[in-house]
């Protein structure tokens, strides 16, 4: 019961956020730095709570919960903690208000419908390294990806000669950022690999095929991605599709094999 009211008062905290946050960019208060940190106290709440219901989901009696929706949920977690850090080194209001509510409702949905894949196997130091390596750099990549959606947003905006909307900062600042983070992000993913590779026994017993093939697609796009910044100079609109197409293929790696083999085929 405890763990269920931390989880509805992460949901809560998440949505009252998002509505602070949107307020003070849409409408630019004249009070808006004590929203801006009322908002952000909220966010720090919401993933406090969030991290709660979570240990309770995820550490069971028998194991490690690994199913796709809990899965999902952690992840949702890790990226509400990591945009509580990024907002207090840039302007990322609008990334926020439109991450938060995702976050509740992969909370929502982990507390509403609770599954269970134990993953019975201990997990090795270096194991859990790796692991914590790919949850933290898939979910910079996909702040990554919603910062280059709005990057989108902003220059089709541009190209209509409509004015950039209040709610997005200046187009500079979300192409600095989104290039910031995917760098960021591919260090870890490159590591995470590094470091997973010298965990593969069985590919196929395993079911690692998969996750391997888009993985290494996902590396590849961003690596071509990096190079072409630092080489060329590659500005929004090549960064936008191939931070777009690399998250896509990130997600199919790791949620495409949970989607099928818990979904489609009824195994863990």
């Amino acid at each position: 019961m405890l763990i269920s009211a931390a989880g509805l008062l992460a949901i809560l905290a998440y949505l009252a956020a998002t509505g602070l946050l949107a307020g003070l960019r849409l409408w630019r208060n004249a009070d808006g730095a004590p929203r801006q940190r009322a908002g952000h106290a909220l966010l720090g709440l919401a993933v406090l709570g969030h991290g709660l219901a979570l240990l309770h989901s995820s550490f069971t009696a028998t194991g490690l919960n690994v199913s796709l929706i809990n899965a999902a949920s952690l992840v949702a977690c890790c990226i509400s903690a990591l945009l509580l850090l990024l907002l207090l080194w840039r302007p990322l209001a609008s990334l926020a208000v439109v991450i938060m509510p995702l976050a509740a409702l992969a909370l929502g949905l982990d507390l509403a419908l609770p599954t269970t894949e134990v993953l019975r196997q201990s997990v090795s130091p270096g194991l859990g390294i790796h692991i914590a390596l790919a949850i933290i750099a898939y979910s910079l990549f996909a702040i990554a990806a919603v910062q280059a959606l709005l990057l989108a947003v902003a220059e089709r905006q541009l190209r209509q000669h409509h004015p950039i909307m209040h709610f997005l900062p200046p187009l500079p600042v979300m192409e600095t950022v989104m290039f910031q983070l995917t760098l960021l992000a591919f260090g870890l993913l490159t590591l995470s690999l590094g470091l997973g590779a010298l965990y593969i026994e069985d590919i196929h017993g395993q079911h690692l095929a998969h996750k391997i093939v888009f993985s290494l697609l996902a590396w590849t796009v961003f690596a071509v991605l990096v190079v072409g910044r630092w080489r060329y100079g590659w500005r929004g609109r090549h960064g936008v599709k191939y931070v777009a197409a690399g998250w896509a293929l990130l997600a199919l790696a790791y949620f495409g094999t949970k989607v099928v083999l818990e979904l489609v085929l009824h195994r863990a």
